[in-house]
């Protein structure tokens, strides 16, 4: 009398299934990351050679609008007013040591508004980056 085993191993793999999760994954990845803007206003910024080591704990935007006024944004919260700069970056820096700022300030900004920013980060003993773009060297 032959007895045979009922269950069979079946030596074969789909990869139907890891396909899709490869598939999913680069969706997500692909999604997410356009999801990200270092800076909320598009700005040229000016060229340096300079370079610091230093990482900002948050960002500082100014953008000229072309009509005498300008845009003011704290990381991706645009704002209308420089005086409420003030205040998000003290909700946003309450509570850190040594907290770096990055001043990110669109070429044709004149300096006064510049300044108002610096001296923000003057009085509330804020460590101040002002950012650049490298200069391409021919």
């Amino acid at each position: 009398m032959a007895l045979r085993s009922k269950n069979k191993i079946d030596s074969s793999f789909s990869m139907a299934s890891m396909s899709d999760m490869v598939f999913l994954l680069l969706i997500f990845f692909m999604v997410t990351s356009t999801l990200v803007a270092p800076n909320a206003l598009k700005l040229l910024l000016p060229s340096s050679n300079s370079q610091t080591e230093a990482n900002a704990v948050t960002t500082v935007s100014i953008k000229d609008n072309n009509d005498g006024t300008y845009s003011y944004a704290v990381e991706t919260i645009i704002l209308e007013n420089i005086t409420d700069i003030e205040y998000m970056l003290r909700d946003r820096l309450a509570g850190k040591e040594d907290p770096y700022v990055s001043l990110h300030v669109d070429k044709s900004v004149p300096m006064e508004e510049v300044v108002k920013v610096m001296n923000i980060a003057k009085d509330n003993n804020y460590k101040l980056i002002l950012a650049t773009s490298p200069i391409r060297k021919n």
